[in-house]
């Protein structure tokens, strides 16, 4: 018995540099570097911008948001503060009337910490694609992808659109899987080449017909921002809607690599007060302090259903716009921003509220797009000011 057992340990440790051996062999021979990054530290995490290079996005002259009287006195209902505390919530905040009037913050976050959007980046994004068709760099969102990218000129590629991109309908060939360490969505993550993702993308079914969540279809809609522009996407950011805006802090955006391109799907690091601000743009159709930033008629076209079919079961979707998120909340229509985590940014415009959570963890499926704790965020929200 005693030897027996230090042969099955030598046996366990050879298995184990076997395995590991192989799994070098094949990285090395596909080239797939990232896969390192991805063993390394497992899962995205909102502190990846600790792993990651960034670009800042530089603040301009802060304005903060006017404290409400009644500031942290509503009562938060219990069904409300156990989900924030069980899925591990770092910042809550609500915004009504334009006035600050709950905020509250775990784990050693606070009004000024960085956390990751995960896909509220994809919203941002949306943005910015308005301000450009705002200033007239870009002439629509009917406007060819192709007259910006030469690789998008011919067959079933000459017919995509700006617009198609925002409503998630380009029909490109991008593997959206966040469990798959072989997927492009997760060499997007990790990897440390945005361009050649994007210069390998095709299209390759009918845009404009069917919804189908692609992060590759934001890394696009990035590449036309920056020919349309002459500018990296967190620079026209800076210039355009943080400083604008009167963020308290600069922002961060992820490249993936020193000096290299954002990954514009993903990764735009802020603080629940300044994500705020976007919420408030859009509850104000683009206007920003008497500022239009964005044009009325494109907010207004961001937040209402695209006419797309799901691609399952062939029915009209009613849950996404321009890269927001549509829901009908016991009456409420609410839009909003959502990452991976369940980082949020409600709009609630009867109410005139907005309405940050950004945290680790979200809740369980309740349909095929939608989690259960979005419900409980909304109706705990309501019944702090009905």
């Amino acid at each position: 018995m005693t030897k027996t057992k230090p042969n099955i340990i030598i046996r366990t440790i050879r298995t184990v540099l076997y395995i590991i051996l192989l799994l070098n062999i094949f990285i090395l021979g596909s080239g797939k570097w990232y896969l390192y990054k991805t063993i390394i530290y497992n899962l995205p995490n909102i502190d990846d911008n600790k792993i990651f290079d960034q670009r800042m996005i530089p603040a301009g002259t802060p304005v903060e948001f006017p404290i409400g009287t009644d500031y942290c006195k509503a009562s938060m209902p219990s069904s409300l503060n156990q989900t924030l505390e069980r899925l591990q919530s770092v910042a809550f905040l609500v915004i009504k009337d334009d006035s600050l009037r709950y905020e509250k913050y775990w784990d050693g976050y606070d009004k000024n910490s960085y956390s990751n959007s995960f896909s509220m980046a994809k919203t941002v994004v949306s943005i910015l694609v308005g301000i450009a068709i705002e200033e007239g760099k870009i002439k629509s969102v009917d406007e060819k992808v192709g007259d910006y990218l030469p690789q998008f000129h011919d067959g079933l590629g000459a017919q995509m659109t700006i617009k198609h991109l925002l409503t998630m309908s380009s029909g490109t060939n991008w593997y959206e899987s966040y469990s798959n360490p072989l997927s492009v969505t997760t060499e997007a993550y990790y990897g440390s080449n945005i361009p050649k993702l994007v210069a390998n993308m095709k299209v390759v079914d009918q845009p404009g017909k069917y919804f189908k969540y692609l992060s590759g279809n934001t890394l696009i809609l990035a590449a036309v921002l920056e020919k349309a522009t002459g500018m990296n996407i967190s620079d026209y950011a800076s210039q355009k809607l943080w400083k604008p805006m009167g963020a308290a802090n600069a922002a961060q955006w992820s490249v993936d690599k020193k000096d290299g391109e954002e990954k514009a799907y993903c990764c735009f690091f802020s603080n629940a007060r300044d994500f705020a601000r976007i919420g408030q743009l859009y509850l104000h159709k683009g206007n920003w302090n008497g500022k239009q930033l964005v044009s009325e008629d494109y907010v207004n076209n961001s937040i209402k259903p695209a006419n797309l079919l799901d691609e399952a079961t062939n029915a009209p979707i009613d849950h996404y716009g321009y890269s927001w998120w549509l829901i009908n909340r016991n009456g409420h229509q609410v839009f909003y921003a959502r990452g991976i985590l369940g980082q949020y940014v409600f709009v609630i415009p009867d109410k005139k509220i907005v309405a940050v959570r950004l945290g680790k963890k979200r809740g369980a499926k309740d349909g095929k797009y939608s989690y259960d704790d979005i419900s409980t965020y909304l109706d705990g929200i309501l019944e702090m000011y009905p």
